[in-house]
């Protein structure tokens, strides 16, 4: 099982820099990625200001279980990385919309967890 989590957390990682390339329209933000390799966590995040507003928070936010499943906690893009995860070779059997209750993910064509 640890291949396949390294081998997700790779994909993972190589998404989530892609998306940090892409400056907000607007604004003074800067794009963050956080990766935890350790525990499997991957984020990335917007930081800076936008006129007098404050701008911080998460834009992606993935994790990796154990087992090797890709658990998206939070996907605020306006295309979704569900596709790149797929375009890259992560069966959906091995993508989680956690971002779904439970009882919703079952009428996906997801894994439910």
């Amino acid at each position: 099982m640890d291949s396949l989590v390294e081998k997700h957390a790779e994909i993972v990682m190589k998404v989530l820099n892609h998306y940090a390339q892409f400056k907000p329209a607007y604004g003074e933000v800067d794009i963050e990625t956080v990766f935890d390799a350790q525990r499997h966590h991957y984020e990335l995040v917007h930081v800076g200001w936008e006129d007098y507003h404050r701008v911080h928070g998460s834009v992606i936010h993935v994790d990796i279980k154990p087992d090797g499943k890709i658990w998206i906690q939070h996907d605020g893009t306006e295309s979704g990385i569900v596709d790149d995860l797929l375009a890259a070779g992560v069966p959906k059997d091995q993508i989680v919309l956690a971002f779904y209750s439970p009882r919703k993910r079952v009428h996906t064509e997801f894994a439910v967890s």
